[in-house]
């Protein structure tokens, strides 16, 4: 189990509700099933999900275990870009789900890990044997995996620390301006429309900053290499939305496909990182796929 704990700011109407924003990877129905077992307390008091908060309240969340998952081994090929005894660098294409969830039970890359690699069964958190990071379904490139547990700590600390060096190539609409930046805003769930994240208030959301620079224009569009420092969901798209520049091929938070790509174009192009065995350091790149090289071609 995790325990997780926050100091509210602001007023914040409801315990569900600020919780649910403060943890934008868990649904508003799971943090409230939490708060009904008793796993939440509010300045170390049981409380219940429709308790309003008030600006010094301490918040106390433990979060517990997924419940196991019975993870069948896929014949699945994949493309290995770099392996050792404890780690194992995927370049993952767009259109595969990182890990079984609701809807994609099969043909993840935990399914076809376990049949290549079927000693990471066990390798921390139950149903992601392996996984230290994520990419959305369609974005493709780089994903690190640990082979044993000590490797699976050792990453896993990296990328809290935020040492670990992420760098995405993203077009996106519109010429941006200027030619590099900081886009620092917070991103939580939608109020709305809960399967979106969003730029939220400094209360509803938590941190997030991505550097940018852009490398060139294609016709109506723009290349730039994004420097994610903090790692929320689908943090490069919400950003540039925020900012009017959305993902080409992002119908989420975007336009439709004007191009006929059938994914966004974000890609994660280098990696870099702190080797479990000795801390040396490895960089590795991943080369744009085919069907994204095609487009800059086209509107070359």
């Amino acid at each position: 189990m995790e325990e997780r704990r926050f100091l509210v700011q602001q007023p914040a109407s409801r315990l569900d509700r600020y919780l649910a924003a403060q943890l934008p990877d868990h649904s508003r129905s799971e943090v409230q099933r939490w708060i009904k077992e008793g796993l939440a307390r509010v300045n170390e008091r049981p409380a219940k999900a429709s308790l309003s908060l008030e600006p010094g309240d301490m918040v106390t969340l433990t979060i517990p275990e997924p419940p196991p998952t019975e993870l069948q081994p896929e014949a699945i090929p994949l493309t290995i870009l770099y392996e050792d005894a404890d780690v194992i660098a995927i370049d993952k294409p767009a259109g595969m789900v990182v890990h079984p969830a609701a809807g994609h039970a099969s043909g993840t890359l935990v399914n076809a890990l376990l049949y290549h690699f079927p000693d990471i069964e066990g390798v921390g958190e139950g149903g992601r044997p392996g996984i230290v990071h994520r990419l959305d379904k369609d974005t493709s490139g780089i994903i690190l995996v640990a082979k044993n547990p000590r490797a699976h700590r050792y990453l896993q600390a990296q990328f809290k620390a935020r040492t670990v060096e992420k760098t995405y190539l993203a077009l996106v609409h519109g010429h941006v301006s200027p030619k590099e930046g900081l886009i620092d805003a917070p991103i939580g769930r939608h109020p709305r429309h809960r399967q979106r994240m969003a730029v939220t208030p400094a209360d509803k959301g938590r941190e997030a900053q991505t550097e940018y620079k852009v490398l060139a224009f294609y016709g109506p569009a723009t290349l730039v290499a994004a420097h994610p420092l903090t790692g929320r969901t689908h943090q490069i798209r919400v950003h540039f939305a925020s900012i009017g520049h959305p993902v080409v091929g992002d119908p989420l938070y975007g336009r439709k496909d004007a191009y006929g790509l059938g994914r966004h174009f974000l890609h994660a192009y280098r990696l870099r990182f702190r080797r479990p065995s000795d801390e040396a350091i490895v960089e590795l790149e991943s080369p744009l796929p085919p069907e994204l090289e095609a487009l800059l071609k086209r509107l070359a």
